[in-house]
């Protein structure tokens, strides 16, 4: 996929805008991080991964506010756990 996009000022700095189907092809929309890297005079650009648990610490605290924190399976309980031998 070969395109062109030229260098616009954006404050004291300068930026392209990515077309429609370089969004795409990255599975990334706006407001989305990417990884830059420069190799052998190119700019290439990756969608970056979330961390596995980004999020968590948000969704556990709505879940308490929301009192609906208390454990799965009750029934599992961490009672014992000082006795148990590996």
């Amino acid at each position: 996929m070969t395109m062109q996009a030229a260098i616009r000022r954006m404050g004291n700095s300068a930026g392209i805008l990515l077309p429609k189907p370089v969004l795409a092809h990255l599975q990334v929309q706006a407001g989305d991080m990417l990884d830059l890297d420069l190799e052998n005079g190119r700019v290439v650009l990756s969608a970056l991964k979330p961390h596995p648990r980004a999020g968590w610490a948000e969704a556990a605290k709505e879940l308490a506010e929301a009192g609906d924190d208390g454990a799965a399976w009750p029934y599992f309980a961490n009672t014992d756990d000082a006795t148990l031998e590996w």
